[in-house]
């Protein structure tokens, strides 16, 4: 395995109105995303992520029982399937965030993991789900109408080429799931995103190269673009980054371009500086067990 892994972050608009079926939005957005896909496989991507629930507007700004539809079983549905075939024909790996059903009427926030052969290697579902509001309006994310908290703990897929953890937009302003995606292995992790201008943009550039080098991995956070209609409820103000153990940016994107960001990932680095460091090797776990029993 090489030391040297290109990575591919894709940041891209929805182009259709919130007004149209699911099935336009789905439709639409796949093939946008595959075009973006097989650009960055030539551009020499070998990991390639995008943003949160990328099929579609993220309609988690208004509380409508249609968007349900939007929902798949992972990872037997068929936008999972359709990617699974295109990271076989590219030989590329693929973190897919899409919206989960499980059975019948249960869904999450989730991101399958395909493998270069096209295999999947699973799942992580988003752990924290905020009800936040932004910007001036008094409207908000109405993320608990649509998702379950995530229930599978904190995975790392072991990739063709590097070992990858994935953690979903609100769940980067919680170092402790960011501890333990390096604590299991991570030597990547992704942070799919859908992030408006506001509140928390200052923090877009702080937090994950806190994380980087606090657990000595690479972090690439993917956010969407644009304005999203009917709602307008803010500029979702791109700037997909990827960044390296010691908190450096490798590459960062427009804040208003479709756009493939690339970035070269050196695992040599990680060993560089984790020897350096020795964050891992110096913690004393055994003086935090009341992080489990303190509340607010």
């Amino acid at each position: 395995m090489s030391n040297l892994v290109t990575i591919g972050l894709i940041q891209a608009s929805n182009e259709a109105d919130g007004s149209e079926s699911v099935a336009v939005h789905k439709e639409m957005a796949i093939e946008k995303h595959i075009k973006l896909i097989r650009h960055a496989a030539e551009k020499g991507a070998q990991i390639v992520c995008l943003q949160e629930i990328f099929y579609g507007p993220y309609f988690c700004t208004e509380q409508n029982a249609k968007w349900y539809d939007a929902a798949e079983e992972i990872p037997n549905g068929p936008t999972t399937s359709r990617f699974q075939a295109l990271a076989r024909e590219l030989g590329i790996a693929i973190v897919l965030p899409i919206y989960e059903r499980e059975g019948i009427a249960t869904y999450y926030n989730t991101a399958a993991v395909i493998d270069a052969d096209g295999s999947y290697l699973g799942k992580y579902r988003k752990h924290h789900i905020p009800q936040v509001n932004v910007g001036n309006s008094g409207n908000g994310f109405w993320e608990k109408y649509y998702f379950k908290p995530g229930n599978l703990g904190y995975p790392v897929f072991d990739t063709a080429f590097a070992k990858v953890g994935v953690y979903i937009c609100y769940d980067r302003h919680f170092p402790e799931g960011a501890r333990l995606l390096g604590l299991n292995g991570a030597e990547i992790v992704f942070n799919p995103s859908a992030t408006v201008a506001g509140l928390s943009e200052y923090l877009w550039k702080l937090e994950q190269p806190a994380h980087a080098v606090a657990n000595g991995y690479y972090i690439g956070a993917i956010n969407r673009v644009g304005m999203e209609g009917p709602w307008n409820l803010g500029e979702f103000y791109g700037q997909s980054y990827l960044c390296d153990p010691r908190g450096s940016f490798v590459a960062i994107g427009s804040r208003d371009k479709d756009e493939v960001v690339i970035g070269t990932m050196d695992r040599e680095l990680i060993r560089e500086v984790r020897n350096t460091w020795q964050f891992f090797r110096d913690r004393r776990p055994e003086t935090y067990r009341e992080m489990t029993e303190l509340l607010p």
